[in-house]
């Protein structure tokens, strides 16, 4: 036992700060974890959550260690404390919400095991996978579609019905990581229907970007009503997609018309914030859609606003990315490009 607790001790003191407080909040549990993820920034949550991920799992005398490190008093500790990806995001989804921990843990976690022949199924032409699909449950297509391109899925979606597209989109936007075994399984099912042998390995993507980019793959007669169906069914979700889709800095691809309209809807303070987080090339084009003497007040701004939190630029950014949803909601300005469009077209 004292061989354990000298092991435990000297793995303790080769930690880093953020592992040993990843440990700690291993230790406290879910509610106690969330409180003090809170009080930390951005950054600091992300490094943490990394290694709360990769901690699976944290001895007794680990335990007892650090119990003693970060307070004095000794801590009875009669189990192990499991952590892992499925720890980690119960934690983060009880600090800073659902789609927030979904966007942090897609991030941070292990990459997924590699997962053998889906390669046959993705390679096939669309009018295949369709044929292949149809008959399928909406969170199997989903899992299939996280493996194609977003062009590929947008392609594949636009066969099926519109009730049918609505839940393969929330699925494939919800789709966490999946057991290997589970996606093994399905990939067995639909791989008897081809007779498709493959070993070949392929990671699988999901989750709100991918979901994002599909839509912005779509042609808008598709995606908008998927978008307007999902607002009535689940707005937190569709939210959360609507601004993985239009970003701070795809405001570059706006007609220097609509980003004038733009800027007549955002408060100059926020607009200062906003471009702390800019590129070089896209606050040239915002301050010059403004009036010489406002685009100037804007830049002194900047000048005294000295070091600002991530998570204080990013909620400026997004309170200027809400004036742009609006002005397209109300049909004032047209936001949507085609995939791959280029995001340094000039705006004089």
């Amino acid at each position: 036992m004292i061989m354990e607790a000298d092991i435990a001790a000297q793995q303790i003191s080769k930690m880093t700060r953020h592992q040993k407080l990843a440990a700690l909040l291993v230790v406290l549990g879910t509610e106690s974890a969330a409180q003090i993820l809170k009080s930390l920034d951005e950054h600091e949550v992300e490094l943490v959550s990394t290694e709360m991920a990769k901690l699976t799992l944290v001895t007794q005398e680990m335990r007892q260690e650090i119990l003693r490190e970060f307070s004095e008093m000794a801590v009875q500790a009669g189990t192990a404390a499991l952590g892992g990806a499925a720890y980690t995001k119960a934690v983060l989804e009880k600090s800073v919400g659902l789609f927030r921990a979904s966007d942090i843990i897609g991030r941070v976690s292990p990459a997924r095991v590699p997962v053998g022949s889906m390669r046959q199924i993705v390679e096939m032409d669309v009018r295949q996978l369709f044929n292949l699909l149809k008959e399928e449950q909406p969170q199997t297509v989903a899992l299939v579609a996280s493996y194609l391109t977003p062009e590929k899925t947008s392609q594949l979606l636009t066969s099926f019905s519109d009730a049918a597209r609505d839940q393969i989109i929330e699925r494939l936007a919800t789709l966490g990581p999946t057991p290997v075994e589970v996606v093994e399984t399905i990939v067995q099912v639909l791989s008897l229907k081809t007779n498709v042998k493959s070993t070949r390995a392929l990671n699988q993507t999901g989750g709100l970007k991918t979901a994002a980019d599909v839509l912005n793959a779509m042609d808008r007669n598709f995606s908008d009503p998927l978008l307007t169906e999902l607002d009535r069914r689940n707005p937190e979700l569709s939210q959360a997609i609507r601004h993985k889709m239009f970003t701070f800095e795809d405001l570059l691809t706006l007609e220097a018309s609509a980003l004038q309209k733009v800027m007549r809807e955002v408060d100059m303070r926020d607009l200062a914030v906003a471009l702390k987080g800019a590129s070089p090339k896209l606050k040239d084009a915002l301050l010059g859609c403004i009036s010489k003497r406002a685009a100037e007040t804007v830049k002194e701004e900047i000048s005294f606003l000295g070091s600002l939190k991530k998570k204080d630029i990013e909620a400026a950014q997004t309170r200027v990315v809400d004036s742009v949803r609006r002005l397209e909601s109300e049909g004032e300005i047209e936001t949507h490009s085609a995939p791959g469009a280029e995001h340094d077209e000039a705006l004089v």
